[in-house]
């Protein structure tokens, strides 16, 4: 048995731009607030965190920026994925030597690697380093899945510990092949209490930007027994995933952000603002839910 990162809610955490750069003074202030309202770990520059936008230099000064704020208190993750496999490595290398306590790395994308390719990719990765490695599967986003066999070959790699799986179709296969020596963390919040009941650990979360307390809640409630509370948060927060998803993410959780009084900027291209109609679909979710 391997290890686990951690259980609950790991945010993936929106990056504040400004128009010259990252706003680190609202950077640390987010942190802070997650911390306070009890997030269990927080992803920095993944894909919410738009780090495909972001040169080298800014990716990495934001993962030690992070670093040194949380300062141990809680999981830090760190992504550090690519579709160019020396780039991985070279990103999840600094990323171990700033002090994260462990990296994902996502899919490949548009080179469309083979299931051998995907395995030597995140071999090469994981022999690198010594700290754990997350792998994203996120077939939506990458045109790309990693197929439950390649999940098994993979778990035999010591510090690949865990995948955050937006494909619940294969979660109960690949828990069946993988046992206990790959854990799944959600990568929907649509599906975290689904994807519990088949044992998995938590939610790598867009929802615990806005909702950070409710989202530890729905998590914890499930894993001590509450079962109904769980339930209960997951039905709660429909109108919120269908409007932080009604355009591509993180379009409107930004746009939410902004309207809670987060002032966290906005996306960079080429992402834009959030159209009319996805914004009165916001307002409406935010309003009935109780945060504006």
């Amino acid at each position: 048995m391997k290890k686990t990162l951690f259980t609950g809610s790991c945010v993936a955490l929106v990056t504040p731009f400004t128009d010259t750069g990252v706003d680190y003074d609202k950077l640390e202030e987010l942190i802070e607030w997650h911390i306070k309202e009890g997030t269990d770990a927080i992803l920095i520059c993944g894909t919410t965190g738009e780090a495909s936008t972001m040169p080298d230099e800014e990716h990495k000064e934001v993962v030690r920026f992070a670093i040194k704020v949380i300062n141990k208190r809680v999981h830090v993750m760190a992504g550090a994925g690519s579709n160019d496999t020396r780039h991985a490595i070279e990103l999840s290398q600094y990323c171990e030597e700033v002090g994260a306590d462990s990296i994902l790395s996502v899919t490949p994308y548009y080179n469309k690697t083979t299931q051998e390719g995907l395995y030597q990719h995140f071999k090469a990765i994981a022999e690198s380093i010594s700290i754990p490695v997350v792998l994203y599967n996120v077939p939506s986003r990458t045109n790309l899945n990693i197929s439950p066999a390649t999940l098994k070959r993979l778990a035999e790699i010591e510090n690949i510990v865990a995948v955050k799986e937006c494909n619940l179709l294969q979660a109960a296969e690949t828990l069946y092949l993988c046992g206990d020596k790959l854990e799944l963390y959600s990568g929907e919040d649509g599906n975290v209490v689904p994807l519990l009941a088949l044992g998995g650990k938590g939610v790598i979360s867009v929802l615990a930007n806005i909702i950070p307390a409710d989202t530890h809640k729905m998590v914890k409630s499930f894993l001590d027994g509450d079962i109904e509370t769980s339930r209960e948060l997951q039905i709660k927060s429909v109108p919120l995933e269908k409007a932080l998803f009604c355009e591509t993410n993180p379009i409107p959780v930004k746009a939410a952000m902004n309207l809670m009084g987060f002032n966290v900027g906005k996306c960079r291209l080429p992402l834009v603002d959030i159209s009319e109609a996805g914004l009165n679909q916001l307002k409406k979710a935010l309003h009935e839910y109780g945060l504006i």
